[in-house]
């Protein structure tokens, strides 16, 4: 699968993943989707409820909000995102185990090197990760 996210949107999660800093910041993406590829619309930024730099947990009134608004906006759920403050673009074990979405992609941005933030796209299908093709536009 082919994940389209533009530059702009890259930019925007960098600066919103680096001043929830040390903690890891997460939310939904959204979209269109074909046989072939996704392209990310919207980004989705939400509370990190549990406030720790080594996992996540979206707000639950914040991800019905967001699923409310692709709704209204014709969006359909692509996955979610997350940020890992200390270490590379990849799943962890807890980020694979909690994967329940066999559709959903699952983008990880590493701000390991602050200077150079990597994001990496994903698909978890019964705890097998295979990486999906990211194209930044």
């Amino acid at each position: 699968m082919r994940i389209i996210i533009s530059r702009d949107d890259l930019k925007q999660m960098i600066t919103y993943a680096s001043a929830k800093l040390p903690e890891e910041a997460c939310g939904l993406i959204a979209g269109t989707e074909d046989s072939e590829e996704k392209i990310i619309k919207k980004i989705y930024y939400l509370t990190n409820v549990d406030h720790s730099n080594e996992h996540f947990s979206l707000n639950p009134v914040e991800q019905l909000k967001a699923v409310k608004d692709m709704r209204v906006n014709g969006l359909k759920p692509l996955g979610n995102w997350h940020s890992h403050p200390e270490t590379p673009s990849r799943p962890s074990q807890e980020d694979i185990r909690l994967a329940h979405d066999s559709h959903a992609s699952y983008l990880i941005l590493s701000l390991q090197n602050r200077e150079e933030p990597v994001l990496r796209a994903f698909q978890v299908v019964e705890g097998v990760v295979s990486r999906d093709e990211l194209v930044i536009k």
